[in-house]
């Protein structure tokens, strides 16, 4: 058995800035509650972690930021990697909040856009429904639509001077489609995809992947850029994908008989976590014995 170690892989430069941020906000202000608006990357491990600091992790998936925030009266709330909307920002300074902004600078870089365009045009928003990151870009204005797929383009209503942009961890290749699809319905409109780099990059280590018999992506269920990293293995022809949080979730059964396994991980999955999954591999192709002790991964902070 031959085990790939794709490159790159794991935190991205958005994530650890936010979780750099977020443990230094709870370091310096000792005895004060300190929120999360969400949680910080998507990663259970992650929150898990911070909440042994201190941190209170305010996550729903029925209630958006702002409804969020009703639950908070005092201190600090951190905003996090995936951005938020104006009015989060506006609401939470209204309650006397301490904003700790722990954006990541890419999606900054897609409101900045958003919101310079809708000053004098209508804005195609491509993105994954009810995620924290395309919650916070529409919500920037009325004349921001988000499409998540063909039949939405189809839908949309008549629009005019119109830019098209998407959301940071998408698919490279579902959002080429959706662009082509938005150009055929809108032939005048302008393209401005904002898949980041990082998402980017570690798609394309996937599909240039070869004779590989078994994908496996280490990311939270709750990842979109770790569940579009298995989606492009399997567009890829890669014949077996899969997904798990952590060695914990590794069978013999998922791996007995392949010759050639590829790991990757998502950018918000902790590169001990990862780590983990390659020691409990190469120790069963060393040995053919399937031992989840193997796995010895630290902190992941």
């Amino acid at each position: 058995m031959e085990i790939i170690k794709v490159t790159p892989r794991g935190y991205c430069q958005g994530v650890v800035r936010a979780i750099r941020t977020a443990r230094q906000t709870i370091t310096e202000n000792p005895g004060v509650p300190v929120y999360m608006l969400g949680m910080i990357v998507h990663n259970e491990f992650v929150v898990r972690e911070f909440e042994s600091l201190g941190m209170i992790c305010l996550e729903d998936p029925a209630k958006t930021r702002l409804e969020l925030l009703d639950q908070i009266n005092s201190g600090i709330v951190i905003i996090t990697a995936h951005g938020a909307g104006d009015e989060v920002f506006r609401k939470a300074r209204e309650k006397g909040l301490t904003v700790v902004d722990a954006t990541c600078p890419d999606v900054e870089k897609t409101h900045k856009l958003v919101r310079e365009h809708v000053t004098h045009g209508d804005v195609v928003y491509i993105g994954k429904k009810n995620h924290p990151e395309a919650e916070g870009t529409i919500s920037i204005s009325p004349r921001v639509h988000l499409v998540t797929c063909v039949e939405d383009v189809e839908s949309l209503p008549q629009l005019e001077n119109i830019l098209i942009t998407c959301q940071t961890t998408l698919s490279v290749l579902e959002t080429c489609k959706l662009i082509n699809a938005c150009m055929q319905r809108f032939p005048d409109a302008s393209a401005a995809p904002e898949i980041c780099n990082a998402t980017r990059v570690r798609q394309e280590a996937v599909m240039n992947l070869k004779d590989t018999d078994l994908l496996i992506v280490v990311g939270d269920p709750r990842s979109n850029n770790s569940n579009q990293l298995r989606r492009i293995g399997t567009e890829s022809g890669i014949p077996d994908c899969l997904m798990i949080e952590s060695s914990a979730d590794l069978t013999e059964e998922m791996i007995r008989d392949k010759k050639r396994i590829a790991v990757t991980s998502g950018s918000s999955t902790p590169t001990a976590l990862t780590d983990g999954v390659i020691a409990v591999l190469e120790h069963y192709a060393e040995t053919s014995v399937f031992d989840l002790s193997a796995d010895t991964h630290s902190s992941i902070l």
